[in-house]
């Protein structure tokens, strides 16, 4: 296949194939399509050399370049695979069923990628962190077992080579990268004891100085890792699913850093709320968080966990680098409207924003110029399909399935480490195409039966709408005499109750019109000015009333000309 054009791998229930992506988009008739709805799973090896697919019949390994199968696994069971990073190996996972052979019931397997030759074979219970973890190059393979943390050496499963002995390992994460490998392990708290995260050098994992970093904390009952591409530092997000104090819905998260060199941080956001993404630069020397309640906030940190820009907060919750690392995108999905912003980093300068709606997927392709988002199952059943985007934000191709048809997965096919470089950007959008998708209306929802009729009722958005915009039409002539009426109304209404010597309570005439302009930057202005003249009204009538007064609120009715002549010349403006 020509490694010139992008390419793109599409699974479904129609079975999976590839497509050329920009500029050129169309089917690829060099790879045999695969024409079975049950297709469970599909990887590319991490040069994008090799695919693996497995179907509800056999798992089958072909080779990109040649489009040739290189061998046929006959289990139907397999429902996930993984490639070792050179994608040497292949293991497959089916679901767990006990048999009375022990070597029956194992459902892990490691094979030859190639040949498909099994290697070894273990019990594997849960499918939650199923696949070994491998280094870069795959000298040593870890899995954890019993909360222990077993590790192979050169493809040698028959004997373990070294374990990590701690008291019930949660989760462990093998580095990226080649000699000295480092592992990262958490171990969560019991009885009162708080959890932590240590790193250790391979393989030294006994004595007083086989601990290179440690972090303690408390209210963590799991954490996720992310390392940099060098591998030497890494940032973990801690988890608990319920915070006691009720502050938090999400429960409580926590970020936390830990490099080689023994140095460890927590990260001190500028905002409360959750986090909902972590992502490091390709160049490993900074990464970008969200977090905070909505509007989200995204900040870029360097290594030594300081701020270093900050971006406007925003409807978002996810971050991700173009594979270059010239580009970010900031995204909201979810609950979201999809709304995606692309930022030069060089220049720290926004490229584009744009709407994807009901997007489960983001994606840059390798070479930093597109960017692929996607409406998936089982997440969405309803209105699959994809949409590539120039991330300047024109729309390039718009693709949506028939009814009823299904996108489990789609996804760039990987290219060689080193082939795609760095090109200058662009601020001015490239041609493309308008989107079929109308835009979201904005108007109430009626049934069928009673569209094309008059509402019988407004929503109070109507409503204030309506009056703001006919406060913001009124000419200052209007508005004047408008005060003057009502002026003479409470005037007649006083000299009624005077004449009748009834004990009705008259409102205090204030100096000043309640009226808005309809702008909402005047109008948000006023309401605050009216708030404080509300509080010298009251003052005023302590003071009538005898009650002292403290110094600040004297001076607060000293303020009150000043604060009535602001609000006047904002209404009039």
């Amino acid at each position: 296949m020509s490694s010139e054009e992008p390419i793109l791998m599409l699974r479904g229930t129609r079975g999976l194939k590839y497509i050329y992506g920009p500029p050129n988009s169309r089917t690829c008739d060099k790879f045999n399509a695969v024409d079975n709805p049950n297709c469970r799973d599909a990887i590319f090896t991490k040069d994008g050399n090799l695919i693996a697919w497995c179907t509800n019949q056999r798992t089958d390994v072909v080779d990109n370049i040649s489009s040739k199968t290189l061998c046929q696994v006959d289990n139907p069971r397999i429902s996930c695979l993984d490639f070792s990073p050179k994608g040497t190996y292949l293991s497959t996972w089916e679901p767990y069923t006990a048999k009375q052979n022990a070597q029956e019931s194992c459902n892990l397997h490691l094979l030859d990628a190639k040949t498909g030759t099994s290697i070894k074979s273990f019990i594997q219970k849960k499918q939650k962190g199923w696949n070994p973890q491998w280094s870069d190059d795959e000298k040593i393979c870890a899995r954890n077992v019993n909360n222990e943390v077993h590790f192979f050496e050169d493809a040698n499963f028959d004997k373990i080579a070294k374990k990590i002995f701690l008291q019930k390992v949660a989760y462990f994460s093998l580095a990226p990268g080649d000699a000295p490998y480092h592992i990262a392990c958490f171990v969560p708290g019991f009885k009162g004891q708080p959890s932590f995260v240590r790193l250790f050098r391979y393989p030294n994992f006994e004595g007083s100085n086989a601990v290179i970093a440690q972090k303690s904390f408390f209210k963590a009952e799991r954490t996720d890792f992310y390392w940099n591409k060098t591998g030497k530092d890494c940032i973990f997000l801690t988890s608990v699913d319920v915070d006691k104090s009720g502050a938090n819905y999400y429960g409580e998260l926590n970020l936390y850093y830990a490099s080689v060199k023994g140095d460890t941080a927590k990260l001190k956001l500028g905002k409360d709320g959750p986090v909902y993404s972590v992502q490091w630069s390709p160049h490993s020397t900074e990464f970008c968080v969200v977090y905070g309640y909505m509007p989200a906030r995204a900040t870029i940190y360097n290594l030594k966990c300081e701020p270093v820009l900050d971006f406007v907060d925003g409807p978002r919750n996810e971050v991700l680098y173009s594979p270059v690392g010239d580009r970010l995108s900031l995204s909201g999905f979810g609950n979201l409207q999809g709304q995606i912003e692309v930022w030069d980093l060089k220049l720290k300068k926004q490229i584009s924003k744009f709407k994807a709606q009901d997007s489960t997927l983001i994606q840059w392709s390798y070479d930093g110029e597109y960017i692929l988002t996607a409406t998936t199952s089982p997440r969405l059943r309803i209105g699959n399909g994809y949409r590539i985007w120039h991330y300047t934000g024109s729309l390039l191709v718009e693709v949506f399935l028939e009814m009823n048809v299904e996108l489990f997965d789609i996804k760039w096919k990987p290219v060689p480490d080193g082939v795609c470089k760095e090109k200058p950007t662009t601020f001015t959008p490239v041609p493309g195409i308008k989107s079929i998708v109308p835009e979201v209306s904005k108007q109430v929802y009626r049934p069928p039966a009673a569209q094309g009729q008059k509402a019988s009722f407004k929503l109070h958005d109507e409503d204030n709408a309506k009056k703001e915009s006919e406060s913001a039409a009124l000419t200052k002539n209007q508005k004047k005499k408008m005060a003057q009426k009502a002026k003479k109304e409470l005037e007649k209404l006083e000299d009624t109750v005077k004449t009748t010597n009834c004990q009705v309570p008259v409102k205090q005439e204030t100096n000043y019109s309640n009226e808005f302009t309809g702008d909402p930057e005047k109008d948000k202005k006023i309401k605050s000015i009216l708030k404080k003249l509300d509080q010298i009204e009251k003052l005023k009538k302590d003071q009538q009333a005898g009650k002292p007064l403290e110094i600040n609120q004297l001076d607060k009715i000293k303020k009150a000309d000043e604060l009535e002549a602001e609000l006047a010349k904002l209404q009039l403006s």
